[in-house]
């Protein structure tokens, strides 16, 4: 990088607002699961818009690349500097600008944390619905360039489905207030949609209106064992029918996956005596003059009756809610600890869920003979974490080194099945070249021509997702 640009840069983002330390560089060059690794010279941090507005200038007048990064817990590579760009943290970006109790609307900057912005909500009695297990780290920015799902996409949907406006700062520095709580709007076309799951290649998000809802007083959480993913989705169409659709969450948990929980997380146990192949964990939530526990576990009990569960557990405290959350919250972690795993983010038709799993399962087998399925996910949603983990515990790298092989037949499959190779986790990297095969020519060449509009110098976050 030339001295001069980088010395605009710097004075761009203010004191205090930029890094060249590799030390401090070091921990947003690399992902969650040590898949990607990247370099950049720079850290950038600025602590407000305008100072987000200034860097962009720089970047788009000298065509200088740059990557905006949240919290650094995406698992595809799209926050990564692969080619030393400029590095864009918006960390110190993290006020919350406002909150309207009447409205349901809380404002607040791209580098608010997630468990920051629910925390607010709920401390004025209100909601903000979007759960995932890294709340605690990810940021909104981050939530909202990649359209981020969680355990409750089922009654509230996804993160663009609470977003009630934004502002970004484009490319070359202009600023696009689009900041608005309205419920209505119909002005024209609804740009903000645009930035929604971009992955920060068309503006940079700086700031969120999101949209709140009224505070449960009661939650309905079980743990239920079910034969089969055919009984699973039965027992949801009970439970929503049951509940007036007011179920929140249902989850699918296979044997393998609570094995490996209560393995690797120290303080996990087995909320039920007998083994099943397969779980699920239920939650509704609503107001307590609902009754929604008796509800539930008079709708368990018939799903029982009919064999679609062989078990349940009701949790009968907050204390046995969160230890039945910490089972599915603490899956991944405890696959990481087990070792290597090749994994996928996909959706396919509810009603399709079991037929896939069934097929893709026993196709990959077939590449990877030994390989241990470990699938889970937002069965309600048909989101599942296809996952597979080496025949044994430990590194693999021959397992590994089938990652591509076995993505691509997956990803076949759920064509097939007029399914997504993407259900939450974005493109990134890691199925950019998968997308030319996944969407048509048109969508291909609509979505290059808004990238062009947009960023006709290429300097957001080049190389991801087209």
């Amino acid at each position: 990088m030339i001295d001069a640009i980088r010395d605009r840069l710097k004075s761009a983002a203010g004191p205090n607002g930029f890094s060249e330390d590799q030390t401090e560089i070091e921990p947003h060059l690399e992902e969650w699961r040590s898949k990607y690794k990247g370099r950049s010279p720079l850290l950038l941090r600025p602590a407000t818009t305008r100072a987000v507005s200034e860097i962009l200038a720089v970047c788009h007048e000298t065509a200088t690349p740059i990557v905006p990064q949240g919290g650094n817990t995406g698992l595809v590579g799209g926050q990564i500097p692969f080619d030393g760009e400029i590095l864009l943290s918006l960390s110190r970006m993290n006020r919350i600008r406002t909150l309207d109790t009447d409205g349901h609307a809380l404002v607040v900057e791209a580098g608010v944390v997630l468990a920051n912005a629910q925390k607010a909500a709920s401390d004025a009695n209100l909601l903000f619905p979007l759960s995932l297990a890294a709340e605690g780290s990810c940021t909104i920015g981050g939530n909202i360039s990649t359209n981020a799902g969680g355990v409750n996409v089922l009654r509230y949907g996804m993160a663009r489905e609470l977003v009630l406006g934004l502002e970004i700062v484009l490319a070359d520095g202009r600023v696009l207030d689009l900041l608005r709580t309205l419920r209505k709007d119909n002005t024209g076309y609804d740009l903000k949609q645009l930035f929604i799951g971009a992955e920060g290649t068309l503006g940079v998000v700086t700031a969120v209106a999101l949209k709140l809802f009224p505070k449960p007083s009661a939650h309905a959480t079980a743990f239920v064992a079910v034969p089969s993913p055919s009984a699973a989705i039965a027992l949801l169409s009970r439970l929503q029918s049951a509940t007036g659709g007011m179920v929140s969450a249902f989850e699918l948990i296979p044997r393998i996956a609570l094995e490996l929980v209560l393995m690797h997380i120290p303080g996990t146990r087995d909320p039920l005596t007998s083994t099943s192949p397969w779980y699920v964990l239920v939650e509704a939530a609503g107001a307590a003059q609902f009754h929604l526990g008796a509800i539930v576990e008079s709708a368990i009990g018939e799903a029982i009756a009919k064999g679609e569960v062989s078990d349940a557990a009701l949790a009968a405290s907050e204390a046995q809610r969160a230890a039945f959350w910490a089972i599915r919250e603490n899956i991944s972690e405890a696959q990481k600890k087990e070792g290597s795993s090749i994994k996928h983010d996909v959706s396919v038709p509810v009603a399709s869920i079991p037929a896939f799993l069934d097929r893709a399962t026993r196709e990959v087998l077939m590449i990877v003979p030994g390989a241990r399925p470990v699938s889970f996910g937002h069965l309600g949603d048909g989101n599942i974490h296809f996952n597979f983990s080496a025949p044994h515990s430990g590194v693999d790298a021959a397992f590994l080194a089938k990652w591509d092989v076995v993505q691509d037949r997956v990803h076949a499959i759920v064509k097939e099945f007029s399914g997504s190779i993407s259900a939450e986790h974005g493109i990134g990297v890691m199925k950019r070249d998968a997308l030319a095969h996944a969407k048509s020519a048109l969508e291909l060449e609509l979505m290059r021509g808004l990238k062009r509009l947009l960023d006709p110098r290429d300097i957001l976050n080049p190389g991801k997702l087209l």
